[in-house]
């Protein structure tokens, strides 16, 4: 994730309606956003009146998240899964895919099991992840035009580019370039790298460390989801 473009190309859609509708059919009070980034669903969260603990790793990420205007009280964290407090949250919720950035089993494991650790009995883990059989990467390889943003400091127009190194093992590797697009100058570069989890393997993980209740929607409908899934959404209970 690249703070500075992030927002302008991660537009509302579907996904993030299906989130806030999920979170609202769960009746949950008090959430924590693991992996909220620059707080651009966050700040929706906190309109739809929740108490939110919002965690990131990224220092710059949380900068931006805090200078946007939020209704209520927002708890920002710098750090991970370890700075969520026990037997607090009625939901924790990951969105934009961050549950494929735990490249290991070993940290997929720490993860849930703080998350587990976390919920209030009852309450829920809501998250999403793509569909290793849609591979979804072929059609990102074949788009060879850049995304393209605005510097909102200086109002220069931006260009995104990425390339893909592919499959090294198990973990999906490519490479984000932010430009100026009159000087093309290389403003920040960053190497992205993804786990694709099969939906059974994610289900058995839950279970293993102790989610009663596991459900699983496909495609940001009210739907289980199926082999053609393309993106999972998970929502474990406690």
């Amino acid at each position: 994730m690249i703070p500075l473009v992030y927002d302008q190309i991660n537009r509302w859609g579907k996904d993030d309606e299906f989130f806030l509708a999920l979170l609202k059919k769960t009746n949950v009070k008090k959430i924590a956003d693991l992996g909220c980034g620059t707080g651009r669903l966050t700040s929706h969260f906190a309109k739809a009146n929740y108490q939110i603990t919002a965690i990131d790793p990224n220092k710059e990420a949380i900068e931006y998240a805090k200078n946007k205007e939020y209704p209520g009280d927002v708890s920002w964290i710098v750090g991970d899964c370890s700075y969520l407090q026990t037997n607090t949250y009625d939901a924790v919720i990951m969105t934009a895919n961050v549950a494929q950035v735990f490249l290991t089993d070993k940290s997929w494991q720490l993860v849930i099991s703080d998350v587990y650790r976390s919920l209030k009995p009852g309450g829920s883990f809501i998250f999403d992840s793509r569909n290793p059989l849609a591979k979804e990467w072929e059609k990102w390889e074949i788009d060879k035009t850049p995304d393209v943003a605005t510097n909102q400091e200086s109002g220069e127009p931006l260009e995104i580019w990425t390339e893909y190194e592919g499959f090294i093992e198990d973990v999906y590797t490519f490479y984000e370039t932010v430009k100026n697009a009159c000087t093309n100058e290389v403003i920040v570069q960053e190497k992205m790298e993804l786990k694709f989890r099969t939906q059974e393997e994610i289900h058995k993980s839950l279970q293993q460390v102790g989610f009663s209740e596991v459900q699983v929607y496909g495609d940001w409908e009210f739907k289980y989801a199926t082999v053609e899934t393309k993106s999972f959404i998970f929502h474990g209970i406690k």
